[in-house]
């Protein structure tokens, strides 16, 4: 008996082969991710930190980041359960200094606040300690400035060894490393500062000669422009330990951020607070910033809850001013914008180290144009800096002037 030939097989429907191409892509992607982040471990520290300063890459390394991409906290909610928990918590990296501390565990309170499914051991706090807080004998313009204090978090981010990293604005540079961003900013606390002393009431009351410690060129710069018969030092360290050098009487004077003094609250300490007109602020002074990674969804939306959209705007002008500057810890600038009857004001400021020059820009606008008006003062200010501006005086390390 003859067995019937087989019917030829039923051409797949274009639907499936559609999804099927697709899933096809989505592992071929994750494949690729697990390759470029297992070479990626071996790299070095320097290496793994590269700035984005280039367009977003496209094509296999966009599939390999989509198919990584946690879903929505929306998407688990749906299903019933949250990705973190007391056996799985969110992670907040930060340094381990008191005023740091303070403002993880205050980072740690308002997302406790506002989903109550990471009360109760849903949110750790791990304590990373940066280049900055070891070195404290040595001025930060003389060691690399800003990213000092953020390198070492940086590092942990990207290796996934925490979740989110909270940060003192005014310490982060004005690039972040590829694969991270900083989309949150907490509520800003005055953004003032304050004179400190045992002798006198005010900088106006010291006697001529008298020592001024300080780590910062943008209070340096502003002191002896007004002052220049004082004398400024290096004087580094966190809240504590510089209050303790004031009462050995190692300085006369120092300056600290009230914004600093009130997370602690040590207000008291303060002898006179100084209002804008006579110190303006350092460039975000008073934010807190947390920052994730740019592939973690989950974080991207707890931290968008936290935001505070009036301190972003006003903080992303600064940082805008101070990126057309190219500044850092390394150079004596200063700026502050604010939101006053829906418009956008601010006022900023570049200074030689010795207090000699001093120029300002003042502009205004929508808030919805804040990183044009803070480009835009700062690309002002370029043709007032020749290549010595930023040349620290005391020392041998001469400063890169900004490029336009």
């Amino acid at each position: 008996t003859l067995i019937p030939p087989a019917p030829p097989p039923r051409p797949m429907p274009a639907s499936r082969l559609t999804a099927l191409s697709y899933a096809l892509n989505i592992a071929l992607g994750a494949v690729l991710l697990y390759a470029a982040f297992s070479a990626s471990s071996h790299r070095s520290v320097a290496s793994s930190l590269s700035v984005r300063k280039v367009a977003p890459q496209v094509g296999s390394a966009r599939v390999a980041r989509l198919a990584c991409r946690r879903p929505s906290l929306a998407a688990f909610a749906e299903a019933g359960e949250y990705p973190h928990s007391k056996e799985n918590p969110v992670r907040i990296g930060t340094r381990g200094s008191p005023l740091a501390l303070a403002q993880a565990h205050e980072t740690k309170r308002r997302l406790e606040e506002a989903f109550p499914h990471l009360r109760d051991g849903g949110v750790s706090i791990n304590v990373i300690s940066t280049e900055g807080d070891e070195r404290l004998d040595i001025a930060l313009a003389e060691i690399g400035g800003k990213g000092l204090f953020t390198k070492e978090l940086d590092v942990q981010l990207l290796l996934n060894k925490v979740d989110i990293c909270v940060h003192s604005m005014k310490d982060v540079p004005t690039y972040l490393p590829e694969g991270t961003i900083l989309p949150c900013n907490l509520p800003r606390e005055d953004t003032r500062d304050v004179f400190i002393s045992n002798k006198a009431k005010s900088l106006a009351d010291l006697p001529p000669g008298s020592v001024v410690g300080s780590a910062s060129l943008r209070r340096q710069s502003q002191i002896l422009a007004k002052y220049p018969e004082l004398k400024v030092v290096n004087f580094r360290g966190n809240v504590q330990t510089r209050l303790k050098k004031l009462g050995d009487g190692v300085v006369d004077a120092t300056m600290l951020a009230l914004a600093g003094l009130k997370r602690m609250d040590m207000e008291e300490h303060a002898t006179q607070i100084i209002e804008q007109d006579e110190m303006l602020p350092a460039i975000s002074q008073g934010a807190i910033g947390i920052q994730c990674r740019t592939n973690d969804q989950a974080s991207l939306d707890y931290l968008a809850a936290l935001n505070h959209p009036e301190t972003k705007t006003c903080v992303d002008c600064e940082r805008a001013f101070l990126a057309a500057l190219d500044g850092n810890c390394r150079t004596p600038i200063a700026g502050q914008a604010k939101i006053i009857d829906g418009k956008l004001h601010f006022r900023g400021l570049i200074a030689r180290p010795d207090g000699t020059d001093l120029f300002e820009v003042v502009r205004e606008g929508s808030p919805e144009d804040a990183e044009k008006i803070g480009r835009e003062a700062g690309e002002f200010l370029l043709p007032n800096v020749d290549e010595t501006f930023f040349i620290v005086p005391g020392n041998e390390v001469k400063l890169e002037a900004p490029t336009k």
